[in-house]
């Protein structure tokens, strides 16, 4: 239980108890599952028997065949890191080994297949029992950024060279050892989200953070949408959608321009049919020039914009400022109205949406592949499986909101594999 739990106490300033309290019964059960099947796989001296082996010569004949053939299968198991496809709810899934290699192996399994999702990682021990593949209690989900941590410390714990390009390969007596880093892994990336320390970068496309700004101009007494329109006629950077609304525009970024920004960070952006990103809104509502915007860098210059086109057409603005944070606390409080738009609507229209954003990331840099366009990475071995990584990346996370029916979890990303031509890798 120490080297599972000691370091990460230390870290955090909580002891064992909070731990679970702070996570829940479920992952505090988990987690205690992790150390004691990594008890029972202990050696120990002088005769090299495991508490399995002591356990079954004196109490064996309480068990059944098959609790005995678990244990003894347990005893000599190691965990690894497995990446989890064709998800059968209720009944099995398929497990790649990403740590010992292999192809990837079927398991039977009933409960967690009903959470379980395409592309996820685990970290488990999988045995060989009455024929079948069988996953034992201590499962952890990984994050991509725990799967990350979690493979730096193996490399540094088996001695690897951290920056090596050679894939990581490990024997079942490297992983046995290195167990508790496991446990390590993924309570150093979990405990953060739960106390609220860690929350996800976010930024638009110049690399400024995700703030929405409202900046609401009065336009004069005797001034028209006529006018207004006028004004805004023939610029490059205001393409009219109708009377009252226009699409600030911005300039596309030259091929092979990385992206500004934190490079970890997920990037929010519209852009129109022929890729130009689209920095904000302009709308007339009533006597209101409404400019819509999600950074406080874009709030300056549309306002600036806005002055310099229309001088004393408009008075000063005022500004209204909401955060993610509280956009998500207004949007979870909101109650249900017979305006919400059903499933069967909202789905062809954000899948369309999704096609077309997909379609102009393909030819643009993407930090995951080293800053270069999907397109030109899959032109390389190595950045096949690049590709692959990020592709199933994008997959794992559409998938991960609550509703299974949502439309982002519902779109099917085989065209994209196609059209990069790395289909042969999704498995």
């Amino acid at each position: 239980m120490g080297d599972h739990f000691w370091p990460v106490m230390d870290e955090f300033g909580l002891d064992h108890e909070e731990i679970g309290e702070v996570l829940g019964d479920h992952w505090a059960m988990t987690l205690w599952g992790c150390a004691f099947e990594d008890f029972l796989t202990q050696v120990f001296e002088p005769d090299g028997k495991t508490f399995v082996d002591i356990y079954l010569k004196s109490r064996g004949f309480k068990e059944t065949a098959r609790s005995k053939a678990y244990l003894k299968a347990i005893s000599t198991s190691a965990i690894s890191l497995y990446e989890v496809s064709e998800v059968v709810p209720g009944e099995s899934f398929l497990a790649r080994d990403l740590l010992r290699g292999g192809d990837p192996v079927e398991v039977s399994e009933g409960t967690a297949t009903r959470t379980l999702r395409q592309w996820e990682k685990i970290a488990a021990r999988i045995v060989h029992v009455g024929g079948t593949n069988v996953i034992t209690g201590g499962v952890l989900p990984y994050s991509m950024e725990a799967s990350d941590a979690l493979l730096e410390g193996l490399k540094e714990f088996s001695g690897k060279k951290k920056r090596s390009r050679k894939k990581l390969i490990l024997d079942d007596d490297t992983l046995r050892l290195a167990a508790p880093l496991f446990t390590h892994a993924w309570l150093f990336d979990s405990l953060p989200k739960v106390l609220g320390d860690s929350q996800p970068l976010v930024c638009n496309s110049d690399g400024d953070d995700i703030v929405f700004h409202e900046v609401r101009f009065p336009i004069e007494v005797d001034i028209t949408g006529k006018d207004i329109a006028d004004r805004f006629a023939g610029r490059d950077d205001l393409r009219q959608e109708n009377p009252q609304f226009w699409n600030w525009l911005g300039r596309p970024p030259a091929k092979g321009t990385a992206r500004p920004g934190h490079p970890d960070a997920l990037v929010a952006g519209v852009t129109m049919e022929d890729g130009t990103p689209v920095l904000g809104n302009l709308e007339i509502k009533g006597r209101f020039l409404v400019l819509m915007v999600n950074s406080a860098e874009r709030a300056q210059r549309g306002a600036e914009l806005v002055q310099n086109i229309l001088g004393k057409m408009v008075r000063a603005p005022l500004t209204t400022i909401q955060t993610i944070e509280q956009l998500k606390a207004a949007h979870q409080g909101k109650k249900p109205s017979a305006d919400d738009i059903p499933p069967e609507v909202a789905t062809p229209l954000v899948h369309a949406m999704l096609d077309k954003q997909y379609r102009a990331t393909l030819d643009e840099p993407v930090g995951m592949l080293g800053d270069i366009s999907p397109r030109a990475a899959a032109r390389t071995k190595t950045g096949r499986q690049k590709v692959a990584e990020w592709l199933k990346y994008l997959e794992i996370r559409s998938s991960s909101g609550l509703n299974p029916q949502d439309p982002m979890a519902t779109y099917d990303f085989s065209w994209v594999w196609k059209e990069l031509h790395v289909e042969d890798l999704r498995r």
